[in-house]
């Protein structure tokens, strides 16, 4: 009944003038309002934006809840706020001695009262020293506006609360205490060295409590077992030395100016524990950031804060993925464009028809893909007649992902699934180390913190532990330091606009750094060297002015679900041994390469998107040895992947589509293993091999080749500090020549393998098929280039070409349905046991000075002569089966001296009639033959998801090619 009435007497007036009537009260008196009832309880909390609001604001103790990074930004409960800070505030009184005896002593313990002590001009107290002697325990000390000075160290003995009055800066203090009490509290203070040391303060076993102070050109000294909470203070060229401490926390507090780290955190966290360490935990578990992200979070500063990638000018990519939504089509906009795409690449594809029960499926090509289809009606079934059936050969399975391109909707569904980028919570839930590490809290908790314009932010050293949340880095030499086995878990900061790196990890250093803003500084994002091995999860690493992430010296880590973009240099740069994880990244927009692997550099690139660099998706040279798989290399504006000078590696399951130069380029020197690979619509070579050394140094140079691996002008040989460690590679094949096998290589805009070089290779097992130049050309080759069990089908000029300066071994190809001659050679070698069916033009033709031994080949041209042979040609010619064509022309021989050519012991089978039987393949069957169909795909399982990326995927290339070189080199 009671609350009935109340209510109808609330009723009784308008809300707002009930709220108006409410803003007077002090805090006592609205906390008594709130319990009469829920009614008034509501009313109450109604006055969130007004009487709260003052209260909080008007606080000495306290600033803006946002203070410093965001002031301009309200919180989302000013009454809440303002609670959280009033709960804070009294932690150093909690130290009294529970009762375990009796749960209701307290009922009998008697509450002492708390003295007020004045001092200042006029009051009993002229000094701080004076004051201390004459305090009890728990007693308040207030100080009037002045400047209070101590000639010598004070000794604080006794629990006490000291309290400037007035507004901050009135009172300061010029001296230096030195805590031997359990616990203690300064407010509203200026603190500055006295003339004997640089320590204003000091404690070795207690608590001590700092609210809204300023500390100017001194040091706070904490060590274990000593603990402190810091909260709304700022640090001028002041800086906290951590010793050993169990926990001690820094709040909404500012460092600036700071000549040397402005916090450093040594030691590992001592076992010894005072009375505020549960409490300290308590409180800073209570508003985790990632239990209870602010949303505002993601506009930290007005240096560019959590935004999207830079606005430029960029090539449009009909490629969509997960990350910044900024970049993402909706996903009906996302499927029709890609079912558009499809649909036209079907088109041109050709098509797939069933014949005769019992046959396998074979290839029809259209105009698009070998422009056969300008023949007549007749035409067409006078070659139905001679069509040599080739059945489903050995790399039928490559050109299926090539043929069935049109993309289906559950194909669609996980392709975008799978290359989707994964949000921290999701990293966090398959991963229960980093759930752990993101949950721990030991060392130092610095939270919401802004740290500017000096030398060094934190510093972590002998095995030390820190951990950051929402905090702001920026115009420093460094944002973070972690050396010596320390370990710093880092969540939700903003570092940006730093002299050197952001975040350096060195000497076994570890911990999690997930959920942070790095962007435009001067070196490195992150910078991971001498074993450190941190966790790297769902950061924003861009618009550096030198590389997104460099990995050196011995350094590992695991880079995982990061967006690296807009770096000026590769995005990420692994060297000098350097053998990190780096996968379900996406690397894209950078001004070099996505991923450079220098100087015996290694590690695991797996199942990452690389897109629209600048420079090569992946740049591996001079020593270094990565293993590549399963990523997404596409519409970059220079090659998908560079296999420099010295480079090894092994390039697996990868899907290379769409860049504007090649895309795989291989130089001198280099022993890559390329296998399995999808390598498709680039603008120029499918795969290019070149001996001539582009100026390597140049192209260095803007891949960060040159970048400044001191630690602030130390010095560093890290080519002698290359110290054994496990090997972290999963097996591989050990390889003596370099080596291109079982890769679909199709659509591309120059040839589909093009080879100028002065060193061995292997081409074993690909499918290379519609290309807009020749299917292999080789150019040069003063060693042997071994070509064997390839499928070369539906090129538009010629299946392979053989020009004067090479050596060749052609064995066991199925050379089909190309728009030129099946095989042009003009140098020497052997070509066995090769199918060469269905070209354009002759099956195969030596000119000029040819040498070459030809034996049991399959040969067919429906158009034009089998084998042709003119002018110095040499060598030997036998034991081919020759299929007669329309023409019934089979072998051409106007050679300058018949005794240097062979020909003998072909055999010619003749059509007579429709009644006779079809010809095929068979006894063997269709070539090419390999072992089980899947030879090269040793990591069938890890590489399914991007193996069939090609086929679902489709992007615009326009642009012609250059001559001879990539795209890089033709700038230099």
């Amino acid at each position: 009944m009671g609350d009935v009435q109340v209510t109808m007497e609330i009723s009784g007036l308008p809300v707002e003038l009930w709220r108006l009537i409410l803003s007077y009260l002090r805090l006592p008196d609205l906390g008594r309002c709130s319990l009469v009832c829920r009614a008034w309880y509501e009313l109450i909390l109604s006055l969130d934006n007004t009487r709260w609001r003052q209260l909080c604001l008007g606080c000495i103790e306290c600033r803006h809840p946002n203070w410093p990074n965001q002031p301009d930004v309200e919180p989302q409960s000013w009454r809440e706020a303002f609670k959280q800070h009033y709960v804070a505030s009294k932690t150093w009184t909690k130290n009294t001695q529970d009762f375990e005896s009796s749960n209701c002593f307290y009922l009998f313990r008697r509450k002492k009262d708390r003295h007020v002590l004045r001092v200042g001009q006029g009051c009993e107290f002229d000094t701080l020293r004076a004051a201390l002697a004459s305090a009890g325990v728990y007693d308040r000390i207030v100080l009037l506006p002045g400047v209070y000075e101590e000639q010598s160290e004070i000794i604080l003995k006794v629990p006490v609360e000291i309290v400037g009055q007035g507004k901050l800066g009135d009172v300061a203090l010029l001296v230096s205490i030195d805590q031997h009490c359990p616990t203690t509290r300064l407010c509203n203070v200026v603190f500055m060295p006295a003339w004997f040391t640089p320590v204003v303060y000091k404690t070795t076993s207690g608590h001590v409590q700092f609210d809204n102070c300023n500390f100017e050109n001194g040091q706070l000294q904490i060590h274990a077992p000593g603990t402190c909470q810091v909260k709304f203070c700022t640090f001028n060229q002041s800086s906290i030395h951590f010793h050993s401490v169990a926990l001690g926390v820094l709040e909404n507090c500012e460092f600036t100016g700071s000549e040397n780290a402005s916090v450093t955190i040594e030691g590992i966290p001592s076992s010894e524990r005072n009375w505020a360490c549960k409490h300290l935990t308590t409180l800073a578990k209570s508003h985790c950031v990632l239990q209870a992200s602010d949303p505002t979070l993601c506009n930290v500063s007005k240096w560019g804060g959590w935004g999207g990638p830079p606005a430029r000018n960029v090539r449009t990519c009909k490629i969509v993925v997960g990350g910044d939504q900024n970049n993402l089509l909706p996903a009906s906009k996302t499927q029709l464009v890609l079912e558009k795409a499809g649909e036209k690449e079907a088109e041109v594809n050709g098509r797939l028809y069933t014949a005769k029960e019992g046959e396998a499926m074979a290839l029809e090509t259209d105009s698009s893909d070998s422009e056969l289809s300008t023949s007549s009606e007749n035409e067409e079934d006078d070659r139905s007649m001679y069509k040599l059936s080739y059945r489903a050969h050995g790399l039928s399975h490559l050109l299926a992902h090539v043929i069935h391109s049109r993309p289906q909707t559950n194909g669609l569904t996980a392709l975008q699934r799978d290359l989707e980028l994964k949000t921290l919570q999701q990293e966090l839930q398959r991963d229960k180390e980093a759930q752990s590490l993101a949950s721990s809290l030991q060392g130092c908790l610095i939270r919401k913190c802004l740290f500017r314009d000096g030398k060094g932010g934190v510093f972590v050293c002998s095995q030390g532990r820190a951990k950051l949340e929402g905090s702001v880095f920026r115009e420093l030499t460094y944002a973070v330091r972690c050396i010596q086995n320390s370990k710093i878990i880092m969540l939700k900061n903003d570092i940006h606009h730093c002299k050197a790196s952001g975040i350096f990890l060195r000497l076994a250093a570890g911990g999690l750094i997930a959920d942070n803003n790095i962007h435009s500084n001067c070196e490195a994002g992150v910078d991971i060297r001498k074993g450190a091995n941190p966790l790297i999860l769902c950061n924003k690493i861009h618009s550096g002015l030198r590389s997104g992430i460099v990995v050196l010296g011995n350094g590992k880590g695991i880079i995982r679900s990061n967006q690296i973009y807009g770096n000026k240099e590769a995005g990420i740069y692994i060297l000098y041994n350097g053998n990190p994880i780096v996968s379900g990244n996406h690397i894209f927009q950078g001004l070099a390469a996505g991923i450079a692997v220098n100087e015996n550099g290694k590690g695991q690139i797996i199942e990452n998107v690389i897109r629209e660099n600048q420079w090569g998706g992946a740049d591996i040279r001079r020593g270094g040895d990565p293993v590549l798989r399963s990523n997404l290399i596409c519409c970059g504006y220079s090659d998908g992947v560079v296999v420099g000078e010295k480079g090894k590696g092994l390039i697996e399951g990868n899907t290379i589509y769409g860049n504007k130069g090649c895309g795989v380029w291989i130089m001198s020197s280099s022993l890559p293993h390329i296998t399995n690979n999808r390598i498709g619509h680039n603008n120029i070579y499918g795969v290019a091999v070149f001996c001539r050394k582009d100026d390597a140094n140049d192209y260095l140079a803007n891949q960060g080749g040159n970048e400044n691996f001191n630690d602030e002008g130390e010095a560093a040989s890290w080519e002698n500090d290359l110290d054994s460690e496990d090997e972290r590679f999963t097996s591989r094949r050990p390889i003596s020549v370099a080596l291109v096998e079982s890769n679909s290589i199709n659509h591309n805009g120059a040839a589909g393998l093009y080879i100028k070089s002065s060193e061995a290779l292997n081409i074993i097992a690909n499918a290379i098929h519609a290309n807009h130049d020749s299917g292999v050309a080789v150019f040069q080759s003063s060693q042997l280039t071994r070509i064997a069990n390839n499928s070369i089908s539906c090129n538009s000029l010629g299946g392979v070409l053989i020009e004067s300066e090479a050596r060749v071994e052609l064995r066991g190809n199925g050379i089909y349905d190309n728009s030129s001659h099946g095989i042009t050679s003009k140098g020497d070698g052997v070509i066995v046991e090769n199918d060469i069916v269905g070209n354009r033009g002759c099956g195969l033709q030596l000119l000029q000075t040819a040498d070459m031994k030809v034996t049991k080949n399959r040969i067919q041209s429906f158009w034009d002569y089998g084998i042709v042979m003119l002018d110095q040609t040499k060598g030997l010619v036998q034991e081919n089966l020759i299929f007669q064509g329309r023409s019934k022309k089979t072998i051409l021989q106007q050679v300058s001296n018949a005794e240097d050519c062979i020909v003998q012991n072909n055999k010619l089978l003749t059509f007579k009639s429709k009644s006779d039987v079809a010809w095929t393949l068979e006894n063997p069957p269709a070539r090419p033959h390999v072992e089980g169909s899947t030879r090269g795909t040793s990591t069938a399982t890890n590489s399914q998801k991007v193996t069939t990326m090609s086929t679902r995927i489709a992007a615009r290339m326009d642009g012609g090619c250059h001559n001879n070189g990539s795209i890089f080199c033709t700038i230099l």
